[in-house]
């Protein structure tokens, strides 16, 4: 018998506050937050929500799938850097036209992913916009806040 999921991923406590420039779901009602643990086993949740979002949101397939491998390329890209036990936090917004995806973790690296990779390629293809940023972690925590955004536009069929 396997041990509790608490005991395999135990809770973390969270490092800092959201960004103001982050889709807010306590405030946004076209906002939703997922928080995993950064291992690679949870990366499957995150693709199935953005796949969601981008059903009900009407994109077409092509682009529902290149969302996923996106969201799936960034999160990846961040669990690699994470510091062990830190959250992987994907905050997701569905907007007009456009699907908004931002995910962090913690990682006791000062710098971000690098953007010279393969696998970023593959993040600039597959968007319309992917960006990185790195800041201080909270009073509470050690480390830096690692943080990958990036958007796709659905489209408009006349």
């Amino acid at each position: 018998m396997s041990a509790p999921y608490s005991d395999r991923h135990p809770a973390s406590v969270e490092s800092s506050a959201p960004d103001p420039d982050t889709p807010n779901p306590a405030t946004d009602p076209h906002a939703v937050e997922v928080r995993v643990m950064a291992v690679p086993e949870q990366l499957p949740v995150m693709r199935a929500v953005v796949g969601d979002l981008a059903m009900r949101a009407d994109f077409d397939v092509d682009t529902i799938a290149d969302l996923r491998l996106a969201v799936d390329e960034a999160c990846s890209s961040l669990v690699r850097i994470a510091a062990e036990q830190s959250p992987l936090v994907g905050r997701f917004r569905s907007a007009e036209n456009l699907l908004e995806f931002t995910a962090e973790v913690t990682s006791p690296e000062a710098s971000g992913p690098r953007t010279n990779t393969f696998s970023w390629r593959v993040l600039s293809a597959l968007t319309d916009n992917v960006a990185s940023s790195v800041r201080e972690a909270g009073d509470n925590a050690d480390g830096h806040v690692v943080r990958i955004q990036l958007s796709k536009g659905r489209m408009v069929h006349e």
